[in-house]
């Protein structure tokens, strides 16, 4: 049976293999500022290449770890609050640059749904 929390974990981690995998170099509506693509975005707000690449393993191997949680629910806890750390800074900086609330509305329902599995 599907609980609310697999069904969180799951759509957590698909969302950023999502975001961090088939979509890294293409355009969406929610890239910061007119980004193309995960690089432009990043520039966009200021940050450094190779943040970019700590920040997507982070969050990659976060997302792996709330799938292995389905089995090994220790691990929940602390991906769902790596996940929402780095959430709480992606909306910071979609503010920063001043882009329309929408283009932060991604990161800030995962960071809702991290909150979520953190509080379960």
């Amino acid at each position: 049976m599907l609980t609310t929390k697999i069904i969180l974990q799951i759509l957590v981690a698909l969302g950023i293999f999502n975001v961090w995998l088939l979509r890294f170099d293409k355009p969406t509506a929610w890239r910061g500022a007119a980004s193309q693509n995960m690089k432009q975005e990043f520039a966009a707000y200021g940050l450094p290449v190779g943040l970019m690449y700590s920040i997507g393993l982070i969050k990659l191997i976060s997302a792996v770890l709330l799938l292995v949680g389905l089995w090994y629910p220790i691990v929940i806890m602390p991906a769902a609050g790596l996940i929402a750390a780095l959430m709480i800074g992606a909306v910071a900086m979609h503010l920063k640059i001043g882009d329309a609330l929408k283009k932060s509305l991604p990161a800030t329902f995962m960071l809702f749904f991290c909150i979520l599995l953190l509080v379960s």
